[in-house]
């Protein structure tokens, strides 16, 4: 029997390792395949290339840019996604400050390179004590470097021209989770309440002690979040 692909988008900055528990969790039972964009500056691109490289049905996992990726795959090939997840993301486009922030992070790390950044992030994304954790910061570290210069640049620049997306999220009719950290400081759960009101039968599940990292931050409750989901869906989409 074929395995169902499950698809995972990467956050900014992030790689295949922001991933790792989930997919540990779920490889046995799902076929997972893990994205993380460097080369493209634009969703659009981003989506023509996640879509070339699964099959026409796919359950799409998307946490933070992978969320507005997720929202342009909505848009250009709605009918090939069967199931949705959305971690730690928001429909809203950016406001005003948002968008001076990512031009900012261009010119920093234009100016003096990724690692000119890198110390930034923990404290930006992460719940505090997390951001204490020596093993938390070296792997962002990590991840950071390995998405690179050109990278973080591509994907400001993807991020900066996204539209608002809660039209996009109101004509889904497949199985959506939507999971958030309690204390994500950059896209909060009134984000994420909005965005489950926008899907009938949207699930909304709420990570405690965890700021917007969760896969990372929080990935037992996390896995075991998608683990229990996954099989309850897979029994509705059989039927």
């Amino acid at each position: 029997m074929q395995r169902s692909v499950l698809a995972f988008a990467c956050a900014h900055l992030a790689d295949e390792r922001l991933y790792a528990a989930q997919v540990a969790a779920l490889q046995s039972r799902y076929d997972c395949r893990v994205f993380a964009f460097r080369d493209h500056d634009s969703l659009r691109d981003m989506a023509d290339d996640l879509l070339a490289a699964v099959p026409e049905k796919f359950t799409l996992i998307g946490l933070s840019l992978g969320g507005y990726l997720a929202f342009e795959v909505l848009r250009v090939a709605p009918g090939r996604v069967e199931r949705l997840v959305l971690i730690d993301t928001t429909a809203v486009a950016d406001t005003p400050a948002r968008r001076e922030g990512r031009l900012s992070d261009i010119a920093k790390v234009e100016a003096g390179g990724i690692d000119a950044l890198i110390p930034e992030l923990p404290r930006r994304w992460l719940l505090p004590a997390h951001a204490q954790r020596a093993d938390l910061v070296a792997l962002m570290a990590d991840m950071a470097r390995a998405i690179g210069a050109r990278g973080q640049r591509n994907q400001q620049a993807a991020m900066l021209a996204r539209p608002d997306s809660h039209a996009d999220l109101s004509r889904v009719r497949v199985p959506t989770l939507i999971l958030c950290g309690r204390q994500d400081p950059v896209t909060p759960v009134a984000d994420h309440e909005a965005m489950a009101r926008c899907v009938p039968g949207a699930r909304i599940e709420v990570i405690e002690n965890c700021g917007h990292l969760s896969t990372i931050e929080q990935p037992e409750a996390v896995s075991r979040v998608l683990v229990d989901w996954l099989h309850e869906t897979d029994d509705a989409l059989a039927r």
